[in-house]
């Protein structure tokens, strides 16, 4: 295996791992700050407090609040660069 067969792999290795796992806190934190703000829209933010706090990662006795944005941010940017990383490498086998 070539130096660069191997790092594609590792690319899509990692991606392959992480996609999975960010894929909850991702689709939460996108769902409740879309509901949280139609309830600010509606003048019932104060109703809807326990979705801010799932927003920002406060999940009862779990409180990732200090953490859970940088790990969203991480976890987003490592599947954005290994994601855009495997496209422009099937750009390139494709124009060979």
């Amino acid at each position: 295996m070539t130096s660069r067969a191997s790092q594609q792999f590792n690319i899509r290795k990692v991606h392959r791992v992480v996609a999975p796992i960010m894929i909850v806190p991702i689709v939460l934190t996108l769902i409740t700050g879309t509901i949280d703000q139609m309830f600010d829209l509606a003048d019932q933010g104060d109703s809807a407090d326990w979705l801010l706090d799932a927003h920002k990662g406060h999940f009862g006795a779990l409180n990732l609040e200090v953490v859970y944005p940088f790990l969203n941010a991480l976890g987003l940017l490592v599947l954005a660069v290994t994601g855009i990383s495997m496209w422009l490498q099937m750009r390139a086998r494709e124009t060979r």
